[in-house]
């Protein structure tokens, strides 16, 4: 008796899952949407918080800043748990690769002292910053509204504590020639006049009541130390025979470009929302304006302590960006006074 094998296709009732269903049609769906669309809690809350009688355990009154359809927002990096560890698996092993040339040269041995004195100083220190904006985008996740939302500040939260971690292996490295670098750059970050501004500014971030707020107030900042950090010192760095900060800076400087891929659509999707738009700009713009003086108040401590130490001219740089800042969103149709409040 011979038997045919024959190859029996089965139409599935429906692509996807019923609330994609509902937003899209009966069609297949991608997996970030399938991990996404739909997923934020909105009932069955059983109790209000006990520090938070006012509000749900999830709520969009968290935050003054609102969406309509807290999906109108999606991430454009599509990213959902296996792509996010996939790419940031990779980021951290170029990283690795580009630590073991610098450090099988000897580069950073024969990078100047006075280089060496500002890595040591103001770089490594700067691990603690990083390790206090992944609390703050924690926080941010725990209390946004809208599981698109939610999720690009977990993954941020994420991505800061693994820049703290690429941070403090350049100070391991350094450390070879700097004892007990770690140690040091600790109390850099509690007591040295230079970073005071900058530990003062996030730890307030840090307690910032509206989650948004404390967002876009860390962003300003991050602005300034990406210019001075990971822009001007950069290029400086080169310039001043550093060349060995130069390689490991890049990798932080490329993720900061593809962390603004997530994070400036939701601004402009804040501001052209159809019904809360107004009132979100109002928001942001007086963010801003609270915001951005103080972030530039304390780069520029940081930029005088690196100039102090390598001679270079970094407190015009994060001026000039200040005011590039304060220009963009003024753009987007805000208010803004000039930072460094001529």
């Amino acid at each position: 008796m011979q038997y045919e094998l024959k190859t029996q296709v089965i139409e599935p009732l429906r692509q996807t899952f019923t609330p994609l269903i509902e937003r899209y049609g009966n069609k297949p769906a991608t997996r970030y949407q399938e991990g996404t669309i739909g997923l934020q809690p909105v009932e069955n809350f059983h109790y209000r918080p006990t520090w938070d009688s006012e509000r749900e355990l999830y709520d969009p009154n968290y935050s003054a800043l609102k969406l309509t359809d807290p999906y109108s927002y999606t991430d454009p990096r599509q990213y959902y748990y296996t792509p996010y560890v996939t790419n940031r698996a990779a980021m951290h092993d170029a990283f690795g690769k580009t630590l073991d040339y610098v450090t099988n040269h000897g580069l950073l041995e024969r990078t100047p002292a006075d280089w060496q004195q500002l890595i040591a100083e103001v770089i490594i220190p700067l691990r603690h910053y990083e390790s206090g904006a992944q609390m703050l985008y924690s926080n941010a996740c725990r209390f946004s509204y809208g599981a698109t939302i939610a999720q690009c500040c977990g993954y941020e939260s994420f991505d800061r504590i693994g820049n703290a971690q690429l941070i403090s292996r350049v100070g391991i490295a350094l450390g070879q020639q700097t004892a007990d670098i770690l140690k040091a750059a600790k109390a850099l970050w509690i007591g040295a006049p230079s970073m005071q501004g900058l530990r003062s500014v996030e730890e307030r971030l840090l307690v910032e009541q509206d989650w948004a707020v404390g967002v876009i107030g860390l962003d300003l900042v991050d602005e300034l130390v990406d210019a001075l950090v990971y822009r001007y010192l950069d290029e400086e760095a080169i310039l001043g025979g550093a060349g060995a900060y130069s390689l490991l800076a890049q990798h932080i400087g490329t993720w900061w470009t593809e962390h603004r891929k997530w994070l400036d659509p939701l601004y402009k999707e804040w501001i052209a929302d159809e019904q809360y738009g107004a009132a979100n700009t109002a928001s942001i713009e007086a963010a801003v304006n609270t915001w951005l003086p103080q972030a530039l108040a304390a780069v520029k401590l940081i930029a005088s302590r690196a100039d102090e130490l390598a001679g270079t001219a970094s407190i015009a740089a994060v001026e000039e960006h200040a005011v590039a800042v304060a220009d963009r969103f003024r753009g987007l149709g805000m208010d803004i006074t000039d930072p460094m409040g001529a």
